[in-house]
C-alpha cells in the first residue's frame, strides 16, 4: 500500500473542527450557561411557582440530589466563559476584517504581527484569506 495516504489523526481533525466552528461553539456555550442560570433563578426566586418552572423544578430537585444547587455555581461560570469566547471571536473578526481591507502594502506589512496574532482566534478559512492577501500584495515570508 505504498500509494495510499495516511489518515489524518483524530486529534488534528478534532482541533480543526473546533477552529472551523469556533463561533457556533462559543455561542452554544454561552446559551448553555444562560439556560443553567435561568434554571437556577427559576428555582431560588418567586418565579418557582410561575410558568414552566414547577415542572422543571420537580425534575431537577429529586430525592437525594438537588441539581439546582449545581446550576447556581456552574451557570454563571459558564456564562462568563461563553461570553468571553463570543466576545474574543467577534472582536478578532472585526479587527481582522478591518486590517484585510487595506490596499497599501506598507500598512499591511506593518500590521502582519497583529494579523498573525488574530488568526489564533479565527477559522482556517481566514488563514487562507490572509495567505491570499499576502500573495496579492507580494509580501514574502
Amino acid at each position: 500500500m505504498a500509494g495510499s495516504r495516511a489518515k489524518t489523526p483524530l486529534g488534528r481533525r478534532f482541533r480543526h473542527g473546533l477552529r472551523t466552528y469556533r463561533a457556533w461553539i462559543s455561542v452554544f456555550i454561552l446559551a448553555v450557561g444562560v439556560l443553567l442560570t435561568v434554571l437556577a433563578v427559576g428555582y431560588f426566586t418567586p418565579l418557582a411557582s410561575a410558568g414552566p418552572f414547577p415542572a422543571i423544578n420537580s425534575v431537577t430537585n429529586t430525592t437525594g440530589a438537588n441539581y439546582n444547587l449545581v446550576f447556581v455555581v456552574v451557570g454563571p461560570i459558564v456564562v462568563i466563559v461563553g461570553g468571553y469566547m463570543v466576545g474574543a471571536y467577534y472582536v478578532a473578526r472585526h479587527k481582522f476584517e478591518h486590517l484585510m481591507v487595506t490596499k497599501s502594502k506598507a500598512e499591511f506589512v506593518r500590521n502582519i504581527p497583529e494579523l498573525e496574532t488574530l488568526l489564533w482566534d479565527l477559522t482556517p478559512d481566514d488563514e487562507v484569506r490572509y495567505e491570499q492577501k499576502r500573495a496579492e500584495l507580494r509580501v514574502r515570508r
